[in-house]
């Protein structure tokens, strides 16, 4: 049975430098820190063979990735001690492209998937800080606005200047935790406007 993902940290990994062809660059190299011992943030990597597999079969998935994805986050959740989805303590996971070579300023990124209304209140308690906390659901919602859902990225931009210029600022840093939440609410807005459907609010769907 064909493996599709390979986890790693935690002090250990299920691949090596020498996968680099089935790993991907980043893949491989995070793999070979974490044999090495050096403090890698537990992870896994879907293999190029999926996007191989992506590709030949009209954008279907390979049977058996979602139940090793499943696995790999349940992983995840057992060292960090947070759960994905949960409202209280929710684990957030950063999503980077990768490539069998090295392809720099060409691959995308999502940081922050995890995050919807109601685990972005469980943020702001661990946290301690709602400016924190609505900054990253926001960054989240554009990141996976743009890259994800095909949303312009210039739109979120559009909105973020109309807010900082009603509120007399010039910095992103300058914007408080309540401004960021209309500035969230106004991205959800927007994505539904664009795309007649709502931003993804199960985890599990993201």
């Amino acid at each position: 049975m064909t493996k599709w993902v390979y986890s790693f940290g935690d002090g250990s990994a299920e691949g090596e430098t020498t996968m680099r062809n089935l790993l991907g660059g980043k893949g491989a190299n995070l793999a070979e820190m974490s044999n090495l011992g050096l403090p890698v943030p537990p992870g896994f990597t879907i293999t190029t063979e999926v996007c191989t597999y992506y590709t030949e079969n009209d954008g279907a998935y390979p049977e058996g990735l979602r139940e090793e994805m499943d696995s790999m986050i349940g992983g995840i959740e057992k060292i960090t001690g947070c759960v994905f989805g949960d409202p209280e303590n929710p684990l957030l996971l950063s999503v980077r492209s990768g490539a069998r070579v090295s392809m720099p300023g060409m691959m995308d990124t999502v940081l922050n998937l995890g995050l919807n209304d109601e685990t972005v209140k469980g943020l702001v308690e661990r946290s301690g800080d709602s400016r924190f906390a609505y900054d990253s659901y926001r960054r989240f919602i554009q990141m996976y606005g743009d890259v994800v859902m095909g949303v312009k990225h210039e739109h979120f931009e559009e909105i973020l200047d109309q807010h900082k210029k009603k509120h007399g600022l010039n910095q992103d840093t300058e914007l408080s935790g309540e401004i960021w939440q209309d500035v969230v609410k106004d991205y959800e807005a927007l994505v539904e406007k664009d795309l007649g459907k709502p931003f993804p609010q199960d985890v599990n769907d993201q």
